[in-house]
């Protein structure tokens, strides 16, 4: 296994590191405490570019939850995708934390209100995976129109039914896409390739885009065909789409959620696909993404959304590719360097 020396002349400590595939070993070579703790699996070029930052680390993909916790105090910085909530228990405990910086999105995992009173930065990297998101969103677009998981189900069973699996097109169409940050904005360009017409609702910013139309919930409740939803997991939108939301739609839509499972009642949504309200139902995300735990009334819910043939449910993958893979710690270093570092160190 090769070695690869980083030396950090202005502290006149090293460190060896031993590199594996995407594995770092680190071997401290001196007692001062490490700047950064890595609690989850991120690209080498995350740990590459902290150390031409001069910012020393812990890298521990493996670690748990407990000890997280005992090690925590310790550390100015956090990297992490999802391992651990970072709640008021956390903030407790991390007495000399500066910065948490989340490889993704999507920050509903961390004590938003908790951290700004403790004037600890938080720093995401949307603009890693929003490729990705935007991509897998058209993917399960495409393939509920045109019934793919469908129809290739019933050719495993030797059955070559064509015109139970006619698609629909859509040219044409009318989608409302609610929330248009980084990921909802990507999505609307890959659509003007089909020749939609992209209804966008994003209440906390205007809508400043060549391949949407800035509108309202009224309007896109009036005029859509498919919804697809890219809002970030608050008080406000959890559970916001329920059966009061749903019966404001003048149309049977097709529906996409590639946020948070629990900006979605899935109940809801169940019952409105069985009155036919819903024509297809793509989920990247569940309010519970823990099977075996979960509860019998959402076992419930869950298998019959999974016998419905006009369903498809990923495992959180949408933002799982391997360019993001990379993207996520390019932009995590990005705005380490470029935006906090002179304020957080």
């Amino acid at each position: 296994m090769p070695l690869v020396r980083i030396n950090y002349p202005f502290l006149k400590i090293g460190f060896n590191f031993a590199t594996s595939d995407n594995n770092f070993a680190m071997r401290k070579e001196t007692e001062i405490h490490p700047e950064v703790l890595i609690i989850d699996d991120f690209h080498p070029l995350l740990m590459e570019g902290l150390s031409m930052l001069n910012i020393t680390f812990d890298y521990n993909p493996e670690i748990e939850k407990d000890e997280i916790l005992k090690r925590i105090e310790g550390y100015r910085g956090l990297i992490v995708r999802s391992k651990i909530e970072c709640d008021k228990s956390f903030f407790e405990k991390a007495k000399q934390l500066k910065w948490i910086a989340k490889g993704g999105s999507g920050v509903d995992s961390i004590d938003e209100e908790e951290a700004q009173y403790k004037n600890i930065k938080i720093i995401n990297a949307p603009e890693g995976n929003k490729n990705a998101v935007a991509e897998h969103t058209l993917g399960m677009i495409l393939g509920l129109s045109n019934n793919i998981v469908r129809s290739y189900s019933g050719v495993k069973n030797y059955r070559w039914n064509r015109e139970a699996n006619r698609g629909i097109e859509l040219e044409g169409k009318t989608i409302g896409i609610i929330g248009f940050g980084n990921i909802g904005s990507t999505l609307a360009k890959r659509l003007s390739g089909f020749d939609m017409r992209v209804l966008a609702y994003d209440k906390y910013k205007p809508i400043q885009s060549p391949f949407a139309i800035e509108s309202s919930l009224e309007e896109i409740f009036e005029e859509a065909d498919w919804v697809s939803l890219h809002v970030p997991l608050t008080e406000e939108t959890c559970g916001m789409v329920n059966s009061s939301f749903l019966l404001n739609f003048k149309k049977c839509i097709g529906l996409i959620n590639a946020s948070r499972g629990k900006v979605v009642n899935a109940n809801d949504v169940l019952e409105f696909l069985k009155l036919g309200k819903i024509f297809a139902f793509g989920a990247d995300v569940l309010e519970n993404e823990k099977p075996k735990n979960w509860s019998n009334s959402e076992r419930l819910v869950y298998d019959n959304l999974m016998r419905m043939q006009n369903v498809i449910i990923t495992p959180h993958i949408a933002g799982w590719t391997k360019e993001s893979y990379k993207k996520i710690s390019e932009t995590l270093i990005s705005k380490l360097s470029m935006e906090y570092l002179d304020k957080v160190r």
